[in-house]
This record gives C-alpha cells, structure tokens and sequence, in this order.
C-alpha cells in the first residue's frame, strides 16, 4: 500500500527520528556496557575464565545499561510522541496523494508540545516503569546472552577470538554476527510480550480510557475482553506475540551487524599505535 501511493521513497519517511534516537541509545549503551565490564576486570569481580563469569558479567553490564539509558531515551515513552507524529504525516501523505484535503499535522516539536499540553510531563513519561522493566531486562538478557555465546565460541577474557568449537566450524569473523544475531532474537523474544503489554497500557493512558494495569492487560490479551468466555489461552499466546516474526527477521541482520561492525572497530583501535607521552615529545 505504501509503495503503491508514495514509492520507494514512502517506506524512508520519518526515517530521522527513528535514526537519531537509536543512534544515541547504541552509542550510549555499548559505553556503558564497556564500561562497567572494565570496572570489574580492573577489581577482579566475576573475572574467572568461565561461563558462568562471562555471562554473568555481560547481564550485569547490560542492567547497568538498560537502566541508566532508559531515562534518556525512553525510545517507546519520550519518543512516542514523535512516532506518532510519523505515522499522522504518512496518513496526510497518502490521504494528499488521493485528492483528500486533511489538516496538515504537527510537526516532531508541534507533537510534543501538544502532548505536555493535553498531558503534563507524565503524557511524554507514559507507561516509564514498564519501560524501564523491560529496557533493564531485556537488555540484560541480550549482552548476558552475547558474551555468554561468544564464550562458547572461542573468546577469551581479553576479548581475543580463538578457534571456534568441532561443533560450530565458522570462520571466526563470523562470530560476532552469529552470536549477535542469536542474542537480539532470543532475548526479543522473551521480552516481546512484556513490550506488548506496555504499549497497550500507553495507548489507553494516552487516549484518555479508564487505567488497566499490566497484569489486567496481559488477562484480557491472554483470555480475551468477557471473563464468562474466556478464549483458548493457546489463541492468546498467539495474539501475545503477533508481529514477532517480522521483528525476529529484522533483529537477525541488525544485531548481527551491529557486533560485526562493533568487533571490527574495536580490533582497529586496539591496534592502532599508543599515542607519544610527555617523555617521548
């Protein structure tokens, strides 16, 4: 439908803010991540050549990150002002395209403000706390799983890739988009119907209906609206993780690239020449 009202170009529309956003949210969280596992080596916590300490050390690391960055960036909280900004300019484009006169919508900063007016500062925080939840665990679970896999396949603990196992013969340049793409499907996938529920929760606050708090929600997606015929709780299982296939797809090519791109970088500046002291000027 998009491709057939507005092009290739339809499918790139409101591509900016996404971009930006998730690009302060990666640079932001693998600093911290970084970080926060040189804090331990330095002390010597959890820093054993094992799995157990590996894995434990990225899930901790990732908490950290998941945490911190969730007050930032909030990316379904803060942001969802602006994607809803999105998705209203794509409904005007296509409704232009068709000869349909629509009032032209806000802009990113038109959105927000009408949000804080209607709202308050809570209408931009809206659903935080299972924001925060989910950003803390799932991002746990995603670096725990990371460092855990990358273990397995041959790393050590000063990030150096050896051999990989008989049982998985890659080429160890492989590694990182295996493990990454392994790491960001699994992980998304525990955490799917968690995301599921906040954004339910969210989209009621802001349309002004009567509160239902997650695990009321998570019912009624499980069980369906009338408790007196509840439907077959395999039928909300499904309805749980509608959309996950696609996000599954996507998670595959984006995390695996992403530690592709991010090992590459860090060998390159491993190995790039110490910068001259104050003695050798």
């Amino acid at each position: 439908m998009v491709y057939k009202e507005e092009g290739v170009m339809g499918f790139y529309r409101g591509l900016w803010i996404p971009l930006m956003t998730i690009s302060f949210v990666r640079a932001a969280s693998f600093t911290i991540y970084s970080r926060t596992k040189e804090h331990f080596a330095y002390h010597d916590i959890l820093y054993k050549d094992r799995l157990t300490d590996v894995a434990l050390t990225g899930g901790i690391s990732g908490a950290m990150s998941g945490a911190l960055i969730s007050f930032g960036s909030a990316r379904k909280s803060t942001f969802g002002p602006l994607r809803r900004c999105v998705r209203r300019q794509l409904e005007y484009s296509i409704a232009a395209a068709k000869g349909i006169i629509l009032r032209k919508p806000p802009g990113t900063m038109d959105a927000v403000r009408e949000i804080y007016r209607n709202y308050g500062l809570k209408g931009l925080y809206t659903g935080f706390p299972l924001h925060f939840i989910r950003d803390t665990s799932g991002t746990a679970l995603y670096f725990l799983e990371y460092d855990g896999m990358r273990h397995l396949l041959g790393r050590n603990r000063l990030g150096e890739q050896g051999e990989t196992p008989h049982w998985l013969p890659i080429h160890p340049s492989l590694v990182p988009f295996v493990c990454g793409s392994l790491s960001g499907v699994t992980s998304w996938a525990i955490i799917y119907p968690l995301d599921v529920v906040k954004t339910k929760v969210q989209q009621r606050a802001l349309a002004g209906e009567r509160y239902r708090g997650p695990f009321e929600t998570l019912h009624r997606l499980l069980r369906g609206p009338d408790p007196s015929n509840p439907k077959p709780l395999l039928a909300g299982v499904l309805r749980l993780y509608r959309g996950l296939g696609v996000s599954a797809l996507r998670s595959i090519t984006t995390h695996g690239l992403l530690w592709t791109l991010f090992d590459m970088t860090a060998t390159y500046i491993d190995k790039l020449p110490p910068l001259p002291t104050v003695h050798d000027v």
